[in-house]
């Protein structure tokens, strides 16, 4: 019957009792197949770690700056693994580089979620930072303003010029 059609017969399910077949294009089928992988593979998200070091002496622009730009990189969904830096005596006051860690995340609470929370290492204090999944981007429709006609036409204004 399958060689009538010029299809084959394919064993599904070889476990089965009896075991079941379907007549079908087996080279269609392997293509498809193939195609539907190809297209899970492409929607499916690349998640990266990006890094954002800080300083303990931070001036509020740089802080302002780094912190937009966490903010964009946990808007296309990566995580953000915010370092504190600290050099010579800085070492010694921990509770700065803290209270910038608390600073970021006080800025970023609505977009971001502490995926881990800060702690010392070494000379440095990390803090990771995630997307938080219960916000979306929020999307803004602009509706096109209606055309503005002009009150004169625009010969008889040049005249009056």
């Amino acid at each position: 019957m399958a060689r009538d059609l010029d299809l084959d017969l394919v064993e599904i399910a070889p476990t089965a009792a009896p075991p079941v077949c379907r007549i079908m294009d087996y080279g269609k089928f392997k293509f498809d197949e193939a195609q539907k992988a190809k297209e899970s593979r492409r929607k499916t998200q690349n998640v990266g770690v990006k890094e954002m070091k800080y300083r303990p002496k931070i001036g509020d622009g740089d802080f302002n700056t780094k912190t937009r730009q966490v903010e964009k990189f946990l808007g296309e969904g990566h995580k953000v693994k915010v370092t504190i830096m600290f050099r010579g005596r800085e070492a010694a006051h921990p509770e700065l580089g803290k209270k910038i860690l608390d600073r970021i995340v006080e800025r970023l609470e609505e977009v971001a979620k502490v995926e881990s929370a800060a702690k010392l290492d070494g000379r440095n204090m990390i803090m990771v930072l995630g997307p938080d999944k219960k916000t979306k981007v929020k999307v803004v429709e602009v509706s096109p303003a209606a055309p503005v006609a002009p009150t004169a036409p625009i010969e008889e204004s040049l005249e009056e010029i």
